[in-house]
């Protein structure tokens, strides 16, 4: 199993919900973050007082999906979020050694 962390442009969340469902993604879980990579933010003017943005709105989405389903999920993220522009976001993957039902007890892995 592994673990896909997706950090996207909030106006690009719909369609990467709607990308994930195409491939038979169940479970995810999305979150509202912010933080900057290389573009560092931006300046904007609020009450005619120019001030800098640093840390931008961004949803992380996480979800985990076996082995043989990664590279299309990972594709189908990517292929929803692009704009082609700085501030796409970023593609996560990390090994998920075990998991557990709350409910059940039952162990996955």
């Amino acid at each position: 199993m592994q673990l896909i962390k997706a950090i996207v442009r909030p106006n690009k969340m719909d369609e990467v919900k709607e990308a994930l469902e195409k491939v038979g993604v169940t479970g995810m879980t999305v979150t509202d973050v912010r933080g900057h990579g290389q573009q560092k933010g931006h300046t904007a003017i609020y009450r005619g007082k120019e001030y800098a943005v640093s840390l931008l709105p961004k949803m992380q989405i996480e979800t985990v999906v076996p082995d043989s389903a990664l590279e299309t999920t990972v594709l189908a993220i990517v292929g929803a979020a692009r704009t082609g522009e700085i501030g796409d976001g970023r593609v996560y993957v990390t090994p998920v050694v075990q998991s557990y039902k709350i409910r059940t007890g039952e162990r996955e892995s």
